[in-house]
C-alpha cells in the first residue's frame, strides 16, 4: 500500500484532491502498513490450514481485523456465499451477456459509464467490464433492473477483483441477499433501515440528533447515499473495502454499526455546526476526515461505540417502521 507523501495517487487509482492531508495519512499509514503485514502472514496460514468457513468465531475475528487485498476476491467470495451460487450456475454469467438487451436500462447505464469514478487514473479500461456486470444483473434481476448507485459498488468490485465474473456474482448477493429492497423502486428497506438509524441515533446520541432536528436536516438526506451505494463515494476507499470485508460475512448490520458510529465519533464537528450548509458540507466531506481515514481504529471502533446491536433489536424496529409507515400510505390514499 503506497504511502509515499509525493504521491497524487492513492493505491486503487483514486486521484488525491489538492487539499489531502498528506502528513496526517503517513502518520496513520506507519502503524496501519505493520497491521497489513502481520495480518497477510495470518491470512495465508489460515486459508491453507482448514476451511475457513467451519470455524467462524476465528473467520469473524480475522475479517473484522482487515482482509489483504490480494485475498478480497478469494474471501469475499466464500463468505457470501456468492461462489456456492456460482458453482450451482457456473454458465450464468455468460449466458446473461447473450440475452437482448433493454435498451432505455442499457442507455441508462452507458451514461452512468463516464461517471462512475472519473478520478481513478485506471477506471477507463474498465467501463466495458463495468457496462457487461450492470446489464447482465439487469437481466437477471428484472424486479431492480438497473438504479445509481449500482455502478459505484460494481465499479469498486471490478478494481478489487478485476474479474467480471465474480463482480457480478458479489453483486448479486449484495442487492438481492444482503441488502434486499434497498434498490428496487420502492426502496422500502432502504427508507426502513434509515429510520433505524436515525432512532438509533436518538437513543444513542441525543444531543447529536436534536441538533440535526433543530438545523432541518432530515436523515434521508444524509444517508440515503451512505446505504445506496454501501459507504462507496462516501468515505475513503480503504474503509470501505475493510466496512465490505464486514459486511459481506455479517450482513446488513454492518451498515448501521457504521452510521451510528460515523456519528457518535464526530459529535463535537457535528455539534458546532451552526446551519445546515455547514452540516451539509461535514456530512460530505467523510472521505476526507481523519477518523475514518484511519481505518484499523475506525473498524474497532464500529464494534465497541454502538454496544450491543442484537438482531432482534433491530428486526423489531424494523417492523414498528414499516408498518407505521404503511398505515401512514393508507390514510393518506
Amino acid at each position: 500500500m503506497a504511502v509515499s507523501k509525493f504521491s497524487d495517487v492513492d493505491e486503487y487509482g483514486f486521484k488525491r484532491e489538492p487539499d489531502f492531508d498528506y502528513q496526517s495519512y503517513e502518520n496513520i499509514m506507519s502503524s496501519y502498513l505493520s497491521v497489513l503485514t502481520t495480518r497477510s502472514m495470518r491470512w495465508q496460514k489460515f486459508l491453507k490450514s482448514a476451511d475457513m468457513l467451519k470455524n467462524r468465531s476465528k473467520l469473524k475475528r480475522f475479517v473484522r481485523k482487515g482482509v489483504p487485498g490480494s485475498l478480497r476476491e478469494e474471501v469475499w467470495m466464500k463468505t457470501s456465499g456468492a461462489k456456492e451460487l456460482q458453482q450451482q450456475q457456473p454458465n450464468l454469467y455468460q449466458t446473461l451477456l447473450t440475452y437482448e438487451y433493454d435498451q432505455e436500462i442499457s442507455d441508462q447505464i452507458k451514461l452512468d459509464l463516464p461517471r462512475t469514478f472519473p478520478d481513478n487514473i485506471h477506471f477507463e479500461e474498465y467501463q466495458v467490464s463495468l457496462y457487461n456486470v450492470l446489464i447482465a444483473f439487469a437481466h437477471h434481476n428484472r424486479t431492480v433492473g438497473y438504479c445509481q448507485g449500482l455502478n459505484y459498488i460494481a465499479g469498486l468490485l471490478l478494481l478489487v477483483t478485476k474479474n467480471e465474473v465474480s463482480s457480478f456474482w458479489l453483486l448479486k448477493v449484495l442487492v438481492e441477499d444482503i441488502v434486499p429492497l434497498y434498490h428496487t423502486k420502492t426502496m422500502d428497506n432502504l427508507i426502513t433501515d434509515i429510520d433505524v438509524l436515525s432512532e438509533l441515533i436518538r437513543l444513542r446520541a441525543p444531543d447529536v440528533h436534536r441538533h440535526i432536528f433543530d438545523l432541518g436536516l432530515p436523515w434521508p438526506v444524509i444517508a440515503t447515499k451512505w446505504f445506496i451505494c454501501l459507504y462507496a463515494e462516501v468515505v475513503p476507499t480503504e474503509t470501505v473495502l475493510r466496512i465490505w470485508d464486514c459486511l459481506f460475512l455479517e450482513g446488513n448490520k454492518i451498515l448501521l454499526r457504521v452510521g451510528l458510529t460515523v456519528v457518535v465519533r464526530l459529535r463535537q464537528e457535528l455539534l458546532e455546526t451552526d446551519d445546515i450548509s455547514t452540516l451539509i458540507g461535514l456530512f460530505r466531506a467523510l472521505d476526507k476526515s481523519n477518523v475514518l481515514m484511519d481505518c484499523h481504529e475506525f473498524m474497532k471502533s464500529i464494534f465497541k461505540v454502538p454496544g450491543n446491536l442484537r438482531r432482534s433489536q433491530l428486526d423489531a424496529m424494523r417492523q414498528r417502521f414499516y408498518s407505521e409507515r404503511m398505515a401512514s400510505k393508507s390514510k393518506v390514499s
